[in-house]
């Protein structure tokens, strides 16, 4: 037995070459499509995912030249540069083996064949095949594994009672398997807690991918989560894995899951119930162990009550939860995120700014933070770069006085109420502009986008 998923094509003007094989391969694969007429090839590929070509070197009566073979073998593999084509002939010789294996076949099999070492190549070449889908894999693997060295140096920083409870639960989870979601406002570090939980698990090793379900479109989701196949839409040229392929055996992290439709709900869903994916086009399951962190800033309880989140996903996703403070709540915590930031900030910038005054400090401790950590980070860069002393003082902080005279009373609204009203202030101090707005508050310009479109603003 070969592979009892392969689909091969077998193309052949001999109609007893097409019978033996179609004997002889039935119980050995998944599917056998057999085709006398080359001028087919296209079609046929164009509507199925072969795994192998069996391709005859020669169709016109009494020709030897092999030429028909090596046109429909560029052929077919312009139409997908992946193909695997095995040529089938009966005037082979090591001349044309080796021309044929130049031009881009993998093997060479000569008529009439023995059956032991037809099904011995074609295991073989199947094995490649997989071992090609594998380095695509690795390849994508090792792309996000760089992306992660190469970001920016992000501690989580926390000092006060809250974040200790915070880190007691991190240690806690860590070391399971178990689903966890991440509730929190923008820019509270809900990423680091995900990659905090990752660092910490049995998974390390692995790789840790985060994927932004604000920034992809209701059009390519599943593309983008589940893989999909060559042709399985327009822009489809060669089968691609996933994020949960490319995620196996590490962990998967699903920022902004509030933005789901309800159809995307189910759609995810079921690949986290039956831990399998089946990429766009493909008709076969494949298997995923990844473990799965979630995290958004929406109120999804009263999304559940509203009808707008799954009851049974966040049931779900939310094996363990864990709240992060908003930075008002744990005051505390400026001066250390201070003392973090500000020397990084300094070299970037080649500054020779070394502290901050205490008046400057009980400035920050009495501001907001609607927009968290990340506001204060991006506060603190901008008075560094415009400060000329050593030591920052209040005048070189610029803190909207609008933000301020605006606040919130956050006892009386609801999450979606505080996102609203940020979001109106943002755009209002950024005079539109999308990209400003979508910077400052932290999100990408299609999360905004969104966001303007929900709230009707």
């Amino acid at each position: 037995m070969i592979d009892k998923t392969a689909k091969i094509l077998a193309v052949d003007d001999n109609e007893d070459i097409l019978f033996s094989l179609k004997l002889l391969l039935k119980n050995q694969v998944g599917k056998v499509v057999l085709e006398k007429n080359p001028d087919r090839i296209p079609e046929l590929m164009e509507a199925e995912d072969f795994d192998l070509i069996l391709l005859d070197m020669n169709f016109t009566k009494d020709s030897i030249s092999g030429q028909e073979g090596f046109h429909w073998l560029d052929r077919i593999l312009e139409i997908n540069p992946e193909s695997i084509v095995v040529f089938i002939t009966a005037y082979g010789d090591v001349e044309r083996a080796v021309q044929a294996i130049r031009r881009g076949a993998v093997d060479f099999v000569l008529k009439p064949w023995q059956n032991e070492k037809l099904l011995a190549t074609l295991s073989s070449t199947l094995k490649l095949k997989h071992s090609q889908e594998e380095n695509s894999k690795l390849r994508i693997q090792q792309k996000e594994l760089s992306n992660t060295i190469d970001q920016p140096f992000r501690d989580f920083i926390g000092r006060s009672q809250p974040m200790q409870e915070v880190f007691n639960t991190i240690r806690k989870v860590a070391g399971t398997d178990a689903n966890v979601l991440i509730l929190g406002e923008n820019g509270t570090g809900k990423e680091l807690v995900a990659r905090a939980l990752h660092r910490n698990s049995s998974r390390k090793d692995k790789l840790f991918l985060s994927v932004d379900l604000g920034a992809i479109t209701e059009t390519l989701f599943e593309s983008e989560l589940f893989g999909h196949t060559k042709g399985a839409f327009t822009d489809a040229k060669a089968s691609k894995p996933g994020r949960f392929e490319v995620a196996d055996h590490g962990t998967i992290f699903l920022d902004e899951i509030g933005n789901l439709s309800l159809p995307l709900q189910a759609k995810l869903l079921t690949v986290i119930e039956r831990r399998q994916v089946t990429r766009v086009g493909a008709n076969h399951p494949v298997s995923v162990d990844v473990r799965l962190i979630c995290a958004t800033n929406m109120p999804l309880y009263q999304m559940v009550t509203n009808n707008s989140f799954r009851r049974d996903l966040l049931y779900r996703i939310n094996t363990v939860e864990i709240k992060i403070p908003p930075l008002r709540e744990r005051v505390d915590d400026i001066k250390p995120l201070v003392d973090h930031f500000l020397p990084k900030i300094a070299h970037k910038y080649k500054k020779d700014i070394r502290s901050i005054s205490s008046s400057a400090l009980k400035k920050l401790q009495e501001y907001t933070w609607l927009g968290n950590v990340r506001e204060l980070q991006h506060a603190l860069e901008r008075a560094i770069i415009l400060g000329d002393s050593q030591i920052l003082q209040p005048d070189d902080f610029i803190l909207s006085p609008t933000h301020q005279q605006e606040e919130i009373n956050i006892d009386s609204f609801n999450i979606e109420d505080v996102e609203k009203s940020l979001i109106q202030k943002v755009m209002r101090q950024k005079n539109g502009n999308i990209s400003a707005a979508a910077k400052e508050l932290g999100l990408t310009r299609a999360s905004l986008y969104r966001r303007l479109k929900r709230y009707d603003l």
